[in-house]
């Protein structure tokens, strides 16, 4: 349950690197604008976990001034000033983590015994910082508002090595931290789930978890059609690659999606 964009959450995702090219090369107050389509998506089965699954996910983007709609996201606001700081607010949704295979969130037939975890609503706050056109400081807080699960955080940097009229390529790359309670909703195995599910106790320590790093290609057909690919590695540290239900402590996703903007 990886914070994705993280994957999503879903990860350092991939429109979170296209919003943050915006920031960089547009001075100008930001338009009223409508973006929609869908991408498919080769991912993990949820953190740690050593299968896979394809997802098809709708993609909207939408923008009026400071306020924004986005379907990876959630709903919030942005402040930019002339320096390059900025400050981000968003109310989102975490679908949480079932203990079968599921085709439309995290969750593993490896997992029963555990009990879900909770699908919540979240609020986010990140503060950033674009020094040059080409880089991209940031840290962000998450923290769940309808369930205790604990609290994220990320510090991420976000290169733009090339960008033209037509093509955009950025890397970006966030070191996760989380609260203990936060890593033993994910990572964690209590008494109770190891009596059920037969995987050992663990408690997982707070602090530092793992890297999050990405790769991402957006290219312009036109002024309406665009299309956009990336590449995603997770590296978990040892407090969350111990747990015994960590069966792979490297892994990678891969999106691809096609976006209309009107």
């Amino acid at each position: 349950m990886i914070t994705r964009k993280l994957m999503l959450y879903m990860t350092c995702f991939t429109l979170t690197g296209l919003a943050t090219t915006a920031r960089a090369d547009d001075a100008s107050p930001p338009q009223s604008t409508l973006s929609v389509g869908l991408a498919g998506q080769s991912l993990p089965r949820y953190s740690g976990s050593d299968k896979r699954r394809w997802q098809v996910v709708p993609l909207v983007q939408a923008r009026d001034g400071a306020f924004f709609l986005d379907s990876q996201k959630g709903i919030g606001y942005d402040l930019q000033s002339d320096s390059g700081l900025y400050l981000e607010h968003t109310l989102g949704y975490n679908l949480g983590r079932s203990d079968q295979d599921s085709d439309w969130r995290d969750g593993s037939d490896k997992l029963r015994g555990m009990g879900n975890i909770k699908a919540t609503v979240n609020t986010a706050f990140a503060v950033g910082w674009t020094l040059t056109p080409w880089l991209t400081v940031e840290g962000k807080a998450t923290l769940p508002l309808s369930d205790g699960q604990g609290v994220n955080y990320q510090a991420s940097a976000i290169l733009i090595p090339m960008q033209t009229t037509s093509d955009t390529v950025a890397f970006s790359t966030a070191a996760l931290f989380g609260d203990r309670r936060y890593m033993n909703t994910v990572y964690g195995v209590s008494d109770r789930q190891s009596e059920r599910s037969g995987y050992a106790p663990y408690q997982a320590a707070g602090g530092f978890y793992g890297t999050d790093s990405s790769l991402t290609w957006s290219h312009q057909f036109t002024p309406s059609w665009a299309a956009l690919a990336s590449v995603d590695y997770t590296w978990l540290d040892k407090h969350a690659q111990n747990s015994p239900i960590v069966f792979r402590h490297n892994q990678t996703s891969a999106t691809l999606g096609v976006l209309y903007t009107f």
